[in-house]
């Protein structure tokens, strides 16, 4: 991993830690400019494929969201050379403990 984009939100907090421990930048995303965030907006597209914007997110079964999740992380990814999410987080050996 190498960098890791975020909003200013309360849920960035202890970020320079993070980013440290994975040896990765980390940068803010500004409001409103999803061109500076290419791969995630990527993402949210992927997202929407499983759970498009009419689906109320209150009736999603935890079954789904751990099958799209799976989904997403065997992807093979251009980002990422064609490999998947999964292939790349294994082959890093970086560990999370949050």
């Amino acid at each position: 991993m190498r960098t890791i984009t975020s909003d200013n939100g309360k849920k960035s907090a202890g970020r320079e830690e993070i980013a440290k421990k994975l040896k990765a930048n980390f940068y803010f995303a500004h409001p409103y400019s999803s061109w500076g965030r290419g791969t995630n907006e990527n993402t949210n597209g992927l997202i929407r494929q499983h759970f498009p914007k009419n689906r109320d997110f209150t009736t999603i079964m935890q079954q789904e969201i751990n099958m799209a999740m799976e989904r997403l992380k065997n992807r093979p990814r251009k980002r990422l050379g064609y490999q998947t999410p999964n292939q790349v987080a294994f082959k890093s050996g970086v560990a999370l403990h949050i």
